[in-house]
């Protein structure tokens, strides 16, 4: 159980609705409050401005939320409730009042929303600003028509992990496995290698699942292949300790990390990636080609998260 609240951004969109219930079943799984928040758009910013300026300044301003009462009714269907749920109505631009309000949070959660009609592409400006830059840990969750798109296949329900062994924080590594302790699920770790340049190159198994008891060598595997099942292997031993009810599954596959975990995301409950030094450079967009790829192209519910401890 946690008391740092799971914070779900709304607009009233399909989109966000999606995210909330996504949001109150992790509250939920967590033992976390659910702090459901509103960034009111401009026009009722304005108007609660004027009013406040020709009101008593001694009385406390208050103005409808257009969205809140809709929220508290598809909330009110609910079959059931964290213990705490709170209501935010929040003044200025998105991404930067979403950043303010989840600095203590267990994680930001939001929908997405494709832009220019595309539907290969996930991700709306506000959720990219705010997965980008925040120092916490944001899960986006996809729109209906994306994950209606994902099957139940040999790896549903399981927490997947984007992991460079010797780059990934451990604050990225350990959310994972956190995610897979409350789910009662296997973490699967998937890492990817340069493809040697050889004039022919097979593959049989590019997913090649290790146990958690150890690590098998057949000799079957490319060179490329077993160091890195051994990085993984090495990296991921002190959190295997931690959790060690948490069933561990490594890949190491050739070429684009990327493509592969948006493959697996069709079946996954959670997809992990991190985001490293977020406070360097909260200006910027750039969160990783990886980071960037999954979050615009994955079926299911996304964690991006950033380094949350050490040096930055």
């Amino acid at each position: 159980m946690s008391n740092a609240p799971v914070v779900v951004a709304v607009d009233g969109s399909e989109h966000s609705l999606k995210a909330l219930e996504w949001a109150r079943t992790e509250a939920l799984r967590h033992g976390s409050p659910l702090v459901v928040s509103h960034v009111l758009p401009d026009s009722v910013q304005l108007y609660a401005a004027r009013r406040s300026s020709l009101a008593d300044p001694s009385q406390p301003k208050e103005y409808a939320d257009p969205v809140g009462e809709h929220v508290r009714d598809v909330l009110a269907g609910a079959p059931e409730l964290p213990a705490e749920v709170r209501y935010e109505s929040l003044e200025g631009a998105v991404p930067e009042a979403l950043r303010v309000t989840g600095e203590q949070s267990l994680m930001l959660v939001m929908g997405s929303r494709g832009r220019g009609g595309f539907a290969a592409l996930l991700l709306g400006s506000n959720s990219r600003a705010v997965a980008s830059t925040a120092a916490f840990p944001v899960v986006v969750v996809p729109h209906a028509a994306r994950s209606a798109e994902a099957g139940a296949g040999q790896s549903a329900g399981r927490v997947v992990l984007g992991l460079h062994a010797a780059e990934t924080a451990d604050d990225v590594v350990a959310f994972a496995f956190a995610e897979a302790a409350a789910r009662g699920t296997t973490v699967q770790v998937v890492s990817a290698y340069a493809i040697p340049p050889a004039p022919v190159m097979v593959v049989d198994n590019p997913f090649q699942v290790i146990p958690p008891e150890g690590l098998a060598d057949d000799g079957n595997a490319v060179p490329a292949e077993r160091e890195m099942l051994r990085s993984q292997t090495e990296r991921l031993a002190p959190f295997r300790a931690r959790w060690p009810q948490v069933p561990v599954e490594q890949a190491a596959v050739p070429g684009d990390a990327a493509e592969r975990l948006v493959t697996a995301s069709r079946s996954a409950a959670l997809v992990v990636v991190g985001r490293h030094h977020p406070r360097r450079s909260v200006g910027s967009l750039m969160i990783g080609s990886v980071a960037h790829a999954v979050l615009h192209h994955a079926h299911g519910p996304v964690a991006v998260v950033p380094t949350l401890s050490g040096d930055e």
